[in-house]
């Protein structure tokens, strides 16, 4: 948790501290945008020293994401920048890749963007892997509930603007918004599980649709507790809508998604809502 306090002599320094560890698993990414206009507003008034433990990773990772939204820099130019000044920097690798991300993104953290979607299940998938207990309380909304509009709130273009659904073919609840999907990078066909094919001499065909949907975990999806795999079923009339797995499941066009959410395209239709 973050914290912003006034402190030294007169409190006339103020702070902010954010708890982190320099380890790839950490979260940083979340915290970039507040320590960014903390720093741009501390310059407004004055200095604004920026640490760590060591100055070698952390700090160095918050530095390097200040010059490259300020001076629209590349990470690789806002590192080298940073590295002239002092030589020991050197975010580790999953600071980088998160780094990469926000430029990506366009110097900023979009959380309605799939780059930023995939990298939050990406951290669901690891703090399974770590033991975490993971409840629902964490999932998407459930796009199936409809939800009641706010009288004093008008809704922009892109609010008012038709939506891709997903619905149970049996019972015609909602099941995912286009909103939810994830998208992925294709494989290369059935060439991808060669491996497995030990006919010789067999031909692949590289171009191979995706015959599933994967989407962000969503509220109404109710995996056991400490179930590593299982059946989404419908929770309105119980058909089986797809599978989940926290270790991965290998899409049919080659391509790995961990963990994964699958919703199985013959098992739905497409509508608008």
């Amino acid at each position: 948790m973050r914290v912003v306090e006034r402190t030294g002599e007169g409190l006339r320094v103020t702070r902010m501290a954010v708890p982190l560890k320099d380890t790839e698993e950490e979260n940083l990414l979340d915290h970039l945008e507040p320590c960014l206009d903390f720093i741009d507003e501390g310059r407004k008034a004055g200095n604004v020293l920026v640490h760590c433990f060591a100055g070698v990773s952390r700090s160095a990772t918050i530095i390097t994401a200040y010059l490259m939204r300020t001076e629209q820099k590349s990470l690789e130019e806002a590192l080298e920048s940073l590295k002239e000044i002092n030589e020991s920097v050197c975010p580790n690798d999953g600071f980088l890749d998160q780094l990469k991300l926000f430029e990506e993104m366009g110097f900023k953290v979009d959380t309605s963007s799939s780059l930023y979607r995939r990298f939050r299940l990406k951290l669901l998938g690891q703090s399974y892997k770590v033991g975490e207990k993971i409840g629902n309380h964490v999932f998407e909304d459930d796009p199936g509930v409809a939800r009641q509009p706010n009288p004093t709130q008008e809704l922009s273009g892109k609010e008012k603007a038709l939506k891709t659904a997903y619905r149970c073919k049996k019972c015609r609840r909602i099941a995912a918004a286009q909103d939810n999907v994830i998208g992925h990078t294709p494989g290369e066909g059935n060439s991808s599980f060669a491996w497995h094919d030990k006919r010789k001499g067999h031909t692949h065909n590289k171009e191979q649709d995706c015959s599933s949907l994967y989407v962000e975990p969503l509220k109404w999806m109710t995996p056991e507790d400490g179930a590593l795999e299982g059946k989404l079923s419908c929770i309105h009339c119980g058909a089986r809508l797809g599978y989940f797995n926290w270790s991965g499941i290998q899409c049919n066009c080659g391509s790995w998604i961990t963990p994964a959410f699958q919703i199985s395209k013959s098992k739905v239709d497409v509508s608008t809502i």
